[in-house]
């Protein structure tokens, strides 16, 4: 069976304490690369619609959130977690997915970024379009940059004056959506014109010949 992939609700509520245990574990076992969150900011993630989670026969699966920045300029699907009896089955990239689309309905007009130690979500975020920029593309909003204050190499990010750490930046505009939509159309616009020459032709063939 596989687990359900949602948008977090009310009745997610109760994992909470359960994520940010997940988040603490993973900070310790991976020495870098992940904040610690509150069960305070998880419930607050879930109650504003902008927290995706994964269940299976009602355990905790996965979870991620959408962090705005800037009202909201700049959005980041931040926390990816899977639980170690999870993984392996694709789960990941089925959370980072839904969370992209549904981030892009819902904030249509905001440049998706990342920063990530993990080389399995660059390649996620990589397939699904975004490019490696530097941090200076990233946003200069304070309440981005003191989510790095409890990850073990914010001493090094301080040291670089927030130009590079050990995270890579990874960013998608939403331009490369309406490029993609206008290109398409375009193709779609030069097909309809060569079948109406086309028919135009034929028909102009017909009249000759009657």
């Amino acid at each position: 069976m596989l687990a359900k992939v949602e948008v977090a609700n009310a009745s997610h509520q109760h994992f909470s304490a359960e994520i940010c245990a997940l988040y603490e574990a993973s900070s310790k076992a991976r020495g870098t690369g992940i904040a610690r969150r509150n069960e305070e900011f998880i419930s607050d993630k879930i109650a504003s619609g902008d927290a995706v989670i994964a269940t299976q026969e009602g355990k905790l699966a996965a979870f991620s959130f959408i962090s705005t920045y800037d009202d909201p300029d700049y959005i980041a699907h931040s926390g990816l977690i899977v639980k170690k009896e999870f993984r392996g089955q694709g789960l990941a990239k089925r959370i980072k997915r839904f969370i992209f689309d549904y981030s892009r309905e819902k904030y249509p007009d905001a440049a998706i970024f990342g920063i990530t130690t993990s080389p399995a979500v660059m390649k996620m975020n990589s397939e699904l379009g975004y490019k490696p920029v530097s941090y200076s593309e990233l946003p200069a909003s304070e309440s981005f940059w003191k989510n790095c204050a409890s990850c073990p190499n914010y001493e090094i990010l301080q040291a670089k004056n927030r130009k590079m750490c050990m995270c890579t930046a990874l960013l998608y505009l939403p331009e490369q959506d309406r490029s993609e939509q206008e290109t398409e159309q375009h193709k779609l616009e030069a097909i309809e014109r060569l079948w109406n020459m086309k028919m135009n032709q034929q028909i102009g063939h017909y009249l000759e010949q009657a």
